[in-house]
């Protein structure tokens, strides 16, 4: 069951990571709030969404300003070159809320995936300096949005959780648990992120050779179950 009353919003929820993740939240059992510059294009993301979740799931359509006054809970799942135009006028918005940010900075050459350079050392970074108030979180970079999209389909794997605020990396932590077989991995401060993110275009590349959609599991944890 979701904690009372919580809404968890989506930024830039229309495309394959927003619509992946809420999907599988409101199986959950979550509130949703999907979140889009333009009101139709939410509407008509939040209907596919229910059609997929079924006829108990609360999930609503809103701008991107919307559902960042309206939710508790923010991600942020936006490509990388879109991230500063939406953050900066929603900083006030945004402020004392946590955003969970599943951006990687990624870019492609000759059909390979590549790494960008960032001034902030990450897209998650990035994000917290434009959101001094926020408490940003960094998750959700390594899972494949195409397996989320898909209601049967078992997702095994780990979500590497990093942040600079305990409390929020810890609440995005069982949040990642709500989806079943998924466990939480805290990666520390957010400066680990980078790396993370990195992951992304390492799993990119090696989905291309094999033809494949990997996640990543990191062994030695045991103790710690999904």
């Amino acid at each position: 069951m979701r904690r009372e009353g919580r809404v968890i919003g989506f930024l830039g929820g229309t495309g394959a990571e927003g619509r992946g993740l809420a999907l599988r939240f409101a199986l959950a059992g979550e509130a949703i709030l999907l979140g889009s510059r333009e009101l139709t294009r939410a509407e008509e993301a939040a209907r596919r969404v229910r059609e997929r979740a079924g006829p108990a799931a609360d999930v609503r359509a809103a701008t991107n300003a919307q559902a960042a006054q309206e939710a508790d809970t923010l991600f942020l799942t936006v490509p990388y070159e879109a991230q500063i135009g939406l953050l900066e006028p929603l900083a006030q918005a945004l402020a004392h809320k946590v955003v969970v940010s599943t951006v990687a900075a990624l870019g492609f050459e000759d059909g390979r995936a590549t790494v960008q350079p960032v001034p902030e050392g990450s897209a998650s970074a990035q994000a917290q300096r434009l959101l001094p108030q926020s408490r940003v979180v960094a998750a959700f970079q390594n899972v494949s949005a195409v397996d989320l999209w898909l209601p049967r389909r078992v997702i095994e794997g780990d979500v590497v959780v990093c942040s600079d605020h305990q409390e929020a990396k810890h609440q995005v932590m069982s949040l990642a648990q709500r989806i079943p077989n998924l466990r939480a991995v805290d990666g520390g401060a957010l400066a680990n992120a980078r790396h993370v993110e990195g992951m992304t275009a390492l799993l990119l590349n090696i989905n291309r050779i094999y033809r494949a959609r990997t996640m990543v599991r990191i062994v030695g944890l045991d103790a710690i179950q999904p």
